[in-house]
């Protein structure tokens, strides 16, 4: 193992070593690892830094431990899967057509955007543009320079594993959701997309548009589960493996690498969509599926619009590289882009550390409104909602305690008195278990409280 400062931080380097000799049967089940003091003598390094990385691993289901024995290679589900192909390392229905910004789901802190560092990179390529960023320029992919720092930055916090080629730059993770569903299923017989129950319904909506016939698969604790998959093979699968939507769940890795062995089998595209996953408040991010795929199968899917500001209008792709052509083809057919400026400047707020000081920062913000709307509903609502685990992301999905209630005409009551609240119902193609989807990103402790007594009045 060779680590090397250029490469990301050290932890990650250490992290991504042992997990692609595990997927690679280099480090099979029950195999003994060295200690965190022996391996961070060997490598040089702190111990603490030996510890993060294994703890990390433990998280993700790579390595087993146990108080007073060795750490081991875990068991995994399935063999891991090896490919010649392999890519390099608005409102609910019926609710008042109005924006209420106070707990709507999804919606970042926009009152945190860090506008003087922004405005900087902005005004810096604004007043130095240079000729070539103002022609055509061949440039459907996106700027290179943005390209590159979007894939430094994910493939150093989400263990992504990519080439900058690979990336292409879009103003939404919509648009991305169309065109691959356009191309996966031009020439499919059955073209069969499963789908998460709950799941996000705008994408569904854009997957049918697109011919798209939905399987719903349930989603349980451990992310979806295709072990029981009805019909014919799938042409897309579509995942929110890291932090489902809407429920939270993390997908186990027995449930990754089912979905993988699926889509390898049947030839299917994964979408990964990676929305908020930055934002973790109990443990380090769990990494992406894409990192752990060695069939060029899965396309992941991320945006600014959670880490910064939905108006930026920037989210990216990171593809198999048999879609990147199709992909920009599809961009430059509908002169579909992102300004360039706005490009290059994102690139120079990524590359001089502007997001990561963000991101840091908003995650320690978004825990501890996570903490006070889970200790606020606990306090008020615990005999009427049984709200998640809230251990990440921007909104908080809780249960009523009678499943009788009719969610979506309680939402309609706490709109009208300025909770942008989502029933759950929503969220589900069939039956469904009535609940609140709450955003909490803008809450403050006593925002929260207030909101809390008025869900407990209604309810």
């Amino acid at each position: 193992m060779v680590l090397t400062p250029e490469s990301g931080p050290l932890e990650s380097q250490i992290h991504r070593a042992i997990r692609e000799r595990v997927l690679a049967g280099q480090l099979a089940a029950g195999d003994r690892l060295p200690s965190s003091r022996a391996l961070a003598r060997a490598l040089g390094v702190a111990r603490s830094t030996i510890v993060l990385a294994y703890d990390r691993l433990r998280a993700e289901g790579f390595l087993d431990a146990r108080a007073g024995s060795a750490t081991r290679v875990a068991s995994l589900p399935s063999p891991p899967l090896h490919g010649h192909n392999a890519p390099p390392p608005s409102p609910p229905p019926g609710m008042p057509d109005i924006v209420l910004d106070a707990l709507r789901p999804g919606l970042p802190d926009l009152a945190s955007f860090p506008h003087a560092a922004w405005a900087r990179c902005l005004g810096a390529r604004a007043r130095a543009g240079r000729l070539i960023d103002l022609g055509y320029g061949g440039r459907a992919a996106g700027a290179p320079e943005l390209r590159a720092a979007i894939l430094s930055h994910v493939r150093a916090t989400r263990g992504v594993v990519a080439t900058p080629d690979q990336v292409v730059i879009v103003p939404s993770i919509r648009i991305a959701v169309e065109a691959i569903a356009r191309i996966a299923l031009s020439t499919a017989a059955n073209p069969v997309a499963w789908v998460e129950e709950p799941g996000y319904i705008p994408i569904h909506t854009i997957l049918k548009a697109a011919g798209a016939r939905l399987v719903p698969l349930p989603c349980d604790s451990e992310g979806m589960d295709v072990t029981h998959a009805p019909g014919p093979p799938p042409r897309l699968i579509c995942v929110t493996p890291s932090h489902q939507y809407p429920t939270g769940a993390d997908m186990s890795l027995r449930r990754r690498l089912a979905v993988l062995g699926h889509a390898h089998a049947s030839g299917a595209v994964v979408l990964e969509d990676d929305y908020d996953s930055e934002f973790q408040y109990d443990t380090r991010p769990v990494a992406a599926l894409q990192g752990i795929d060695r069939t060029g199968s899965v396309a992941y899917l991320g945006t600014f619009s959670k880490i910064l500001a939905p108006g930026l209008r920037v989210a990216y792709a990171v593809l198999p590289p048999r879609l990147v052509a199709p992909l920009t083809d599809f961009l430059s057919g509908r002169g579909i882009a992102v300004p360039i400026h706005l490009q290059l400047a994102l690139a120079d707020f990524i590359t001089d550390g502007h997001l990561r000081a963000h991101i840091r920062r908003m995650n320690t913000l978004y825990a501890d409104r996570m903490a006070g709307a889970l200790a606020a509903l606990r306090h008020h609502c615990d005999t009427v909602l049984i709200p998640g685990p809230g251990t990440g992301g921007l909104q908080l999905a809780a249960r009523f305690t009678d499943p009788t209630r009719d969610d979506r005409a309680i939402a309609r009551r706490l709109w009208s008195q300025g909770l942008g609240v989502r029933p759950l119902s929503d969220y589900h193609l069939g039956p469904a278990q009535p609940g609140l989807l709450l955003g909490i990103a803008s809450a403050t402790p006593e925002a929260m409280d207030r909101a809390a007594r008025v869900i407990r009045a209604c309810l």
